[in-house]
């Protein structure tokens, strides 16, 4: 029988994406020369006892007529050959058999028994790094949790917001400059502030002042006519007179009212707001007059929004960039725990699948043969054997009996001699 040991390698990778990679190889057996011969490992298994008691078992063989089989390795190759003695061509076939099938036995056993000690090695590895990646993730999480960062986007967001609301900031300040100077303007043009503009526009749509104004205008233009026709002691004068002061009086005290300090008759005379056609204009002045200066109002509250909300997003940043260092720190602790977990999973999912490491598979490239003359004894060398043994014998019986004759002589002519001396 002959068996080989491939001696080429094998390997095998994958990519999982977002995952990482997993790979397995198998060395060749013969890639480093300072190693010995696994042939010569294999050799020793299969002469090996439990190898050989398997073998006689599963044969039903008893141990001592089981026998043991000759090795022999083949140089320069990767066969090995096995021969084994029987008393006839099919014993000698059948324990073949039988030592491959307990040798392919024996080095699955002694596989299993590596991945079970390697696997041993293995499991308390997993376990102390899973134990460390569950605190780092437990760690992350309650500081998330506790700082209210949750990643590096909610940082780069925040940063956006803030530009953008410079920007904005910068486009509201252009166009409040824009509302200022026209308020400047409308201001130079009327000789009137925007606040003068908008106690005017107060006190038109006050309906009481109106009123009030209405009685004193009315008084002021028959007064006129009556002062044109009597005396100033005239009664009707004197009354209308009285009328006139009255509503002047209850004009001041409304606009002081309505506009919450206290006003000149003068002031109300340049606030006074006509229905002529140049009146008209002069309303229509006012209205724009007001309404540059609340729009300049707004822009510089918009203006001063943006800079309390660019302060605190400011803050809001500074505190988060802090708290992302801690953050980026226990990341990083976690991707090592996960990255040394998965390692250690992979090794033991690797190891498990790689079960040909230290002994390679080995392949039967001759099925065991059956003899067609016996091995022993050979015919002639038996003759040779028996006419050399008789050979042998019978110059060995002629040498006893030549030894035998001659000291049978020798005794007889030492008696004659004896008895002549007597």
């Amino acid at each position: 029988m002959v068996l080989a040991l491939p001696g080429a390698g094998s390997d095998a990778r994958v990519s999982l994406p977002n995952l990482g990679n997993a790979s397995y190889e198998n060395q060749s057996p013969y890639a480093n020369s300072a190693v010995q011969d696994p042939r010569e490992v294999y050799k020793v298994i299969a002469a090996s006892e439990p190898v050989i008691k398997l073998a006689a078992k599963n044969l039903n063989v008893p141990l001592e007529d089981f026998g043991s089989p000759r090795i022999k390795l083949v140089q320069n190759t990767t066969l090995m050959m096995f021969e084994f003695q029987g008393d006839t061509p099919e014993e000698a076939y059948k324990k073949n058999l039988a030592l491959l099938e307990a040798f392919q036995e024996r080095l699955n056993k002694l596989r299993n028994q590596e991945i079970s000690q390697r696997d041993a090695g293995l499991q308390s590895s997993l376990i102390a790094s899973q134990r460390k990646l569950e605190v780092a993730q437990k760690r992350l999480s309650d500081y998330k949790s506790r700082s209210g960062l949750s990643g590096n986007e909610q940082v780069t967001s925040l940063a956006t917001n803030i530009e953008l609301l410079r920007k904005q900031r910068a486009e509201i300040v252009a166009q409040q400059q824009q509302a200022t100077a026209r308020l400047q303007q409308l201001s130079g043009n009327l000789n009137l502030s925007a606040q003068q503009a908008a106690d005017a526009f107060a006190l038109q749509t006050d309906q009481l002042f109106q009123q009030y104004l209405q009685t004193y205008n009315e008084a002021s233009s028959a007064l006129v006519v009556l002062e044109s026709k009597f005396l100033s002691e005239n009664p009707t004068v004197a009354r209308e007179q009285a009328r006139r002061d009255a509503a002047k009086v209850a004009l001041l005290q409304r606009s002081q009212s309505v506009l919450g300090r206290p006003v000149t008759e003068e002031t109300l005379a340049q606030l006074n707001l006509s229905s002529t056609t140049s009146g008209a204009a002069r309303e229509k002045l006012f209205q724009d007059l007001v309404v540059v200066q609340t729009e300049q109002q707004g822009l510089q509250a918009q203006a001063q929004e943006l800079d309390r909300q660019i302060n605190q997003f400011a803050s809001r940043l500074k505190v988060l960039a802090q708290q992302e260092t801690t953050l980026e720190a226990l990341k990083r602790d976690m991707q090592v725990a996960e990255a040394v977990f998965s390692s250690t999973v992979t090794r033991l999912d690797i190891g498990r699948s790689n079960a040909l490491g230290s002994y390679p598979l080995i392949q039967m490239l001759a099925e065991p043969t059956l003899p067609d003359a016996p091995f022993a004894p050979k015919k002639k060398f038996a003759l040779l054997g028996a006419g050399l043994g008789s050979l042998f014998l019978t110059t060995g019986l002629v040498t006893l009996g030549l030894y035998k004759h001659k000291n049978q002589m020798y005794k007889d002519q030492k008696i004659p001699l004896q008895s002549k001396t007597i």
